[in-house]
């Protein structure tokens, strides 16, 4: 008599066990999917949405995106467990021990987001505005929870932690409403104090950047044996700093040279002494 072969079928039970855990898995991987590129598309949005808002600052509008993306992502992944029968509950007592694990190791890092908060909040510098902190100078291109990215005058790319530029000095170019060049001719002692300052003052009333009001200057700054030190001081917009400073010390020398003011010489070089031949 032939032997049977044994029977492969499984149990209603098992089959509906596996197809609904099956359905559960291809749901929790539509809901991922789908609530990740949500997450993407509305941090976009948000940000594209404060764009257009002008009175909206424009450091915050980097965070208010990756605060939204995150936010959806999280409620993602619990939509996800949850289709796995997972209390909510009992997650969020393990996200919070996790999180409390997490954040006792990563203590420099969480610094760096509690920083970036209070940056936000003083405002100690914006978007566009030129500052120097931590030892690098230029323009702030984006304020993140964990580090601020600047760009230089020479196009460097440099990101700081948040937590470095907080705890340090930050200088801001560009918050006052005006700037003041101040930068010193050393000139011959013997020439006229007041015909060097008129033609200063001369050259300094007549560039365009230079403000009328407080009024540019030319004191003697300081005197000594070889040199009368007479400084420049102009004050102009920020924006127009760096060039209108260049422009006045190129323009003020000429005028000096074309008028034939001495500049200041070195004591060794007045005495007529020459310097010490070395062997060779």
């Amino acid at each position: 008599m032939p032997h049977s072969m044994p029977s492969l079928s499984l149990s209603p039970r098992l089959q509906l066990l596996l197809v609904d855990n099956a359905i559960n898995f291809v749901a929790a991987v539509v809901i991922l999917i789908a609530g990740w590129t949500v997450a993407g598309w509305a941090a976009r949005a948000v940000r594209g949405a404060l764009r257009r808002i002008p009175r909206f600052e424009a450091t915050l509008r980097p965070l208010a995106g990756s605060v939204v993306r995150y936010t959806i992502v999280i409620l993602t992944v619990i939509a996800v467990l949850q289709r796995f029968g997972v209390e909510t509950t009992s997650l969020i007592a393990i996200l919070g021990a996790a999180g409390l694990a997490v954040g006792l190791a990563l203590q420099g890092t969480l610094s760096n987001v509690a920083a970036g908060v209070m940056l936000i909040f003083l405002r100690p510098f914006r978007r566009g505005e030129k500052i120097e902190c931590d030892k690098c100078v230029g323009v702030v291109r984006e304020l993140g929870l964990f580090r601020t990215i600047i760009a230089t005058d020479d196009g460097v790319f440099i990101s700081i932690p948040n937590a470095a530029i907080f705890s340090g000095t930050i200088i801001n170019y560009h918050r006052e409403t005006m700037r003041r060049t101040n930068f010193v001719e050393p000139l011959d002692p013997t020439e006229n104090l007041d015909r060097v300052q008129a033609i200063v003052l001369a050259v300094l009333e007549a560039h365009p950047n230079v403000l009328r009001m407080p009024a540019p200057a030319a004191p003697l700054d300081s005197f000594s044996e070889n040199a009368m030190n007479v400084a420049v001081q102009a004050w102009t917009l920020p924006a127009n700093f760096g060039s209108t400073k260049d422009d006045l010390l190129r323009q003020v020398q000429q005028a000096l040279n074309r008028d034939g003011i001495r500049f200041s010489q070195p004591l060794r070089a007045q005495a007529g002494v020459a310097a010490p031949k070395t062997s060779s």
